[in-house]
C-alpha cells in the first residue's frame, strides 16, 4: 500500500480561531497554521476586500518565507451603500465586538425596507516563491430584524442567506450546510481548485 502524500503546510495570516477552524475544515488537504505571534500585519488600508487579502498574504510570505494565506470578508448591505464592507471587522470601533458591529448594523437598518446584502470574501495565496493566487466569492442574502442562533461569528446571527431560503440565520445552519453556501467557503474552494491545476498569477 503506497503511503498517503504530505499535506502541503500554508500558513495562515490570521490569528482569528473562527476564520482558522472554517480554513482548516474546508481545505482539509492542507496543512494550515496560524500566523507566528512574532508577525506584525500592516494596516489592512485597502479599498477592496482583495487588496486587503493582498496586503496581509503579501506582509506574512516576507516574515515567514513560505506559502500563505489570507482572507478579508465581510457584508455589505445595500441601503447602505455598502458598509460595512471592508470595515466590518471594525465597523462599531478598532477594539469592537463581533456583538458590538452586529448591534450597529442592525440599528442602522431599523425601519428600512431594503434590507438585502451580501457576505463576500476574497482569498490571497502567496506561494513560496511568491506566486499570486486570489479567488473572490459572495453569498447574497438578507438582514433579519434581529439575531437568531449560537452558530458561526460575525454577522452570521442576522444574515438570512438566500441559498437557503427556509427563514434561518447563517448562526442556525449546521456547519456543513454554512461551509456548502458561504462566502468564505465558495472562495476557499475556488482558490483550492486553482492551486491543485497549479495555476498562479503573479502581480
Amino acid at each position: 500500500m503506497s503511503a498517503r502524500p504530505a499535506r502541503r503546510s500554508i500558513v495562515v495570516a490570521t490569528r482569528n480561531p473562527n476564520k482558522l477552524s472554517e480554513l482548516e475544515r474546508i481545505l482539509d488537504s492542507y496543512e494550515l497554521a496560524p500566523l507566528p505571534e512574532s508577525v506584525v500585519l500592516p494596516p489592512e488600508d485597502g479599498e477592496t476586500f482583495v487588496e486587503n487579502a493582498l496586503i496581509k498574504a503579501r506582509a506574512a510570505q516576507r516574515a515567514t518565507g513560505g506559502a500563505v494565506l489570507a482572507d478579508d470578508s465581510g457584508i455589505e448591505a445595500a441601503a447602505l451603500a455598502g458598509r460595512p464592507g471592508v470595515h466590518s471587522a471594525r465597523y462599531a470601533g478598532p477594539e469592537a465586538t463581533d456583538e458590538a458591529n452586529l448591534a450597529l448594523l442592525l440599528r442602522e437598518l431599523d425601519g428600512v425596507e431594503d434590507r438585502s446584502a451580501a457576505y463576500v470574501c476574497a482569498i490571497a495565496h502567496v506561494a513560496a516563491d511568491g506566486a499570486e493566487t486570489v479567488t473572490e466569492a459572495r453569498c447574497e442574502g438578507t438582514v433579519a430584524t434581529r439575531p437568531r442562533g449560537e452558530g458561526g461569528f460575525g454577522y452570521d446571527p442576522a444574515f438570512l442567506p438566500a441559498d437557503v431560503g427556509d427563514g434561518r440565520t447563517m448562526a442556525e445552519l449546521s456547519v456543513d450546510e454554512k461551509h456548502a453556501i458561504s462566502h468564505r467557503g465558495r472562495a476557499a474552494r475556488a482558490i483550492a481548485a486553482t492551486l491543485a491545476g497549479g495555476k498562479g498569477s503573479r502581480s
